[in-house]
């Protein structure tokens, strides 16, 4: 018997090993779930609807923490491809339809490599690191506005949270710099100190004559108050804050031509030169969440948010309700498929004479349902709010992260001292210049 278990086992797929040990577990996990559903779900649903703003920060939370992820993943792909391009390169054309998986088989790579310790670390301060710089920047999403309605939470103080939050990056770097019995490490971490301390004040200064306009550091209402069209965008009412903001924020975010802290060529990784694994993993990722994050907040401050760039030129209401066609709907579901899949095969059916019927079969399946997906999305897009709020703003948002992408694959790398130089010498004095010409035209308006 166990030799017949075994030449089975043998004789599986990749795919079927994972299928024969997969749904045991999943057939294991649903049945007590079920059973207590059925035996405590009054209670459990009586519970949660009374601690509601508990349950929604847990939500939102963790919502925020699954969407870091695959945001990192999306942006390393594009990170691969774009400069690839710029360079006259393919890319990544194996792994996925275009390449598309091959990000994700990098982050996996870095997660499962052996995760060593090297002898003389402080090991408590170097495991705890990158956690600090991780966290620090996922907690940053908790404010930002994606769509209306939503958001993690809508603070009062918003801005400040996000730049107290984002703040912490540092902490972790100088953590990360100091334990690691480096001097490549220690360097990258004191660049890292003094180049976040820099730009940190331009950066904050650059957003106050804004906040002097809005009257208040909620994002949302900062949004909000950018609604109508391109014309109303905070960028034209400050566009030096703006051009001032986007280049501190690059400094912050450690991205070329600011990348100092990790620079290759001088300090071989500066603070993340000892780590591997799953730790250098926290910091891999940190790195383009950030990029997103960065992007994020330049749009919901400067460009709309969430808002249309333009107002639709007639109004259009096509909210369907499922529910009022009744028995016709269960039959829409039953025979639009396959009717929708027998017109678009027939096509390449009778136009290629060689191909077997069910090969046709297959691509109108395809094309069907590829229509279908096209249709609920538009008309998502027209009904409800949030769907196309959510479209724009994810839209402006990887513009900029392509905006990112392109400088890196542009711009050489600047030295040190004219880093430091740049932020005291060119950026504050400007940042202080826009808020002096905006308070007195405040003033003087006022009048």
């Amino acid at each position: 018997m166990t030799a017949a278990v075994g030449r089975t086992w043998s004789r599986l797929t990749l795919a079927g090993r994972a299928v024969f040990i997969g749904v045991p577990i999943l057939v294991a996990l649903l049945v007590p779930l079920v059973l207590v559903i059925t035996l405590f779900g009054g209670t459990i649903v009586d519970v949660l609807a009374a601690n509601l703003p508990i349950v929604r920060f847990a939500v939102a939370a963790t919502a925020v923490l699954l969407m870091s992820v695959p945001t990192a993943f999306v942006i390393i792909y594009m990170e691969m491809k774009v400069i690839a391009l710029m360079n006259l390169r393919l890319g990544p054309d194996r792994v996925g339809p275009w390449g598309t998986l091959l990000s994700v088989v990098h982050g996996l790579k870095v997660l499962v490599k052996e995760d060593f310790t090297p002898t003389g670390v402080d090991s408590t301060v170097f495991t705890w690191a990158p956690v600090v710089v991780y966290l620090a920047s996922v907690m940053s999403l908790l404010v930002i506005p994606f769509a209306p309605g939503l958001f993690g939470q809508d603070l009062n103080l918003g801005l400040l949270y996000f730049f107290a939050i984002g703040g912490l990056s540092v902490v972790g770097l100088l953590m990360a710099g100091w334990s690691s019995f480096n001097k490549y490490s220690l360097l990258g971490g004191l660049r890292s100190a003094a180049q976040v301390v820099s730009y940190e004040i331009p950066l904050t200064l650059s957003v106050v004559g804004l906040i002097l306009l809005a009257g208040t550091m909620s994002l949302n209402q900062i949004v909000l108050m950018q609604s109508g069209s391109f014309l109303d965008w905070n960028v034209f009412r400050q566009p030096l804050g703006a051009l001032i903001f986007f280049i501190a924020a690059t400094a912050e975010a450690n991205r070329t031509p600011f990348d100092l802290t990790e620079a290759d060529s001088e300090i071989v990784a500066g603070f993340a030169t000892e780590y591997s694994g799953m730790r250098f993993g926290f910091f891999f990722f940190a790195e383009y969440v950030n990029v997103f994050i960065i992007s994020a907040l330049t749009v919901t401050l400067f460009f709309g948010g969430w808002t249309a760039p333009f107002d639709w030129p007639w109004p259009v209401h096509a909210a369907i309700d499922p529910g009022s066609l009744g028995i016709g709907l269960l039959i829409a579901l039953a025979v639009v498929p396959v009717i929708g899949t027998l017109v678009l095969a027939a096509p390449f059916w009778i136009a290629r004479s060689s191909m077997p019927w069910w090969q046709a079969i297959v691509i109108g399946f395809v094309l069907f349902n590829l229509l279908v997906i096209v249709a609920v999305a538009g008309w998502a897009f027209i009904s409800l709010d949030w769907v196309a709020g959510l479209f724009w703003f994810l839209a402006k948002t990887y513009g900029f992260v392509f905006t990112f992408v392109w400088m890196r694959g542009t711009l050489p790398r600047v030295r040190i001292d004219q880093l430091m130089a740049f932020a005291w010498k060119w950026l504050l004095p400007a940042s202080l210049l826009n808020l002096f010409v905006t308070a007195a035209a405040i003033v003087v308006v006022g009048r």
